[in-house]
């Protein structure tokens, strides 16, 4: 017998119906009213990169689209995210900076893959500049994920991350004069660390998603630790990568909350992959059953979300 879980994350149907939904949802936050249409062309722009970053790299083996749907309704549970333009284009370039960074699996010789992935990290980083936290991470997964960390390679990343300062300091000299103030406090920032821990600046819909995406996390890497023989090496490779990424997101927005809006898309980007194999792969009564309670969870903690952001409410 199939289940709903597996009729839904198989069938051709669920992403055009997961886009309508994610529409809808936005349309309740109030997107017009609010003018957040560059904000709502970055979602649909990262949903598109979320499906390629697992069409390019057969994430699923079987044919499934549940990778970009789980996406959309973690997004849309996060309906608090929406007003930010910096957080929206941020997510868009990270997805950008991932699919970029896989293509160079196990070629040393890949500057261009690890330029261009960097550059993106770079892009992001002047509007939202903590991104630059990553990179350490990145370069991690460079070197034991997805074995492409060469001399060559990492100087490329320097040389991607460096491009976008290099064009704004030239803009700068040559239309903003010699106030360099507003970009050493942009760098300064970085330095930035809050001690005791502030869990008081969180909502109830960020601390519920927050743990919310421990769930779902939780569940995809064990379900993953245990399948992974069957997939082939490059795709185990890649989702220990999101494994990692994902924890070490989690790891710094426990100890510094007021990242929030930059970590939680992180994590949803590494989410979305793994609750999506173990519900594309799964087929059991016990999973059908937890299936139903992750879906009701995500649409109660959109309907909070919403009722506590959205100007409509």
């Amino acid at each position: 017998m199939t289940h709903a879980q597996t009729k839904i994350a198989r069938s051709r149907f669920t992403l055009p119906f997961a886009l309508l939904y994610g529409v809808g949802i936005w349309a309740l936050a109030n997107m017009g009213q609010e003018r957040w249409w560059v904000q709502f062309t970055c979602f649909i722009l990262s949903v598109g990169l979320m499906a390629e970053l697992n069409n390019a790299n057969l994430l699923i083996r079987i044919y499934s689209r549940i990778v970009s749907t789980a996406f959309i309704v973690l997004t849309c549970a996060a309906a608090f995210l929406f007003p930010s333009l910096q957080g929206s284009v941020s997510q868009v370039l990270f997805i950008a900076s991932l699919l970029m960074l896989y293509r160079g699996y196990q070629d040393k010789d890949s500057m261009g893959t690890a330029f261009y992935a960097f550059l993106f990290v770079g892009l992001a980083s002047l509007g939202q500049v903590h991104i630059l936290c990553l990179v350490p991470v990145l370069w991690v997964v460079m070197a034991f994920f997805i074995y492409s960390l060469s001399v060559r390679t990492f100087m490329a990343s320097l040389l991607g991350l460096l491009i976008p300062y290099w064009a704004l300091l030239a803009w700068i000299v040559t239309f903003g004069g010699n106030d360099f103030q507003p970009w050493a406090a942009h760098f300064l920032a970085l330095g930035d660390f809050a001690f005791p821990f502030d869990y008081l600046t969180l909502t109830l819909p960020q601390i519920l998603l927050f743990f919310f995406l421990i769930l779902l996390g939780t569940t995809g890497c064990i379900h993953y630790l245990r399948t992974s023989f069957y997939d082939k090496i490059r795709v185990r490779q890649i989702f220990y990568s999101f494994i990692f990424i994902g924890t070490a997101t989690m790891l710094m927005l426990a100890v510094q909350p007021q990242h929030y809006d930059l970590l939680i898309r992180v994590m949803i980007v590494t989410v979305s992959p793994l609750i999506g194999h173990f519900l594309a792969l799964t087929d059991t009564k016990l999973t059908n059953i937890y299936f139903h309670v992750i879906l009701t969870l995500a649409i109660v903690i959109t309907c909070i979300s919403l009722w506590m952001s959205s100007s409509i409410f």
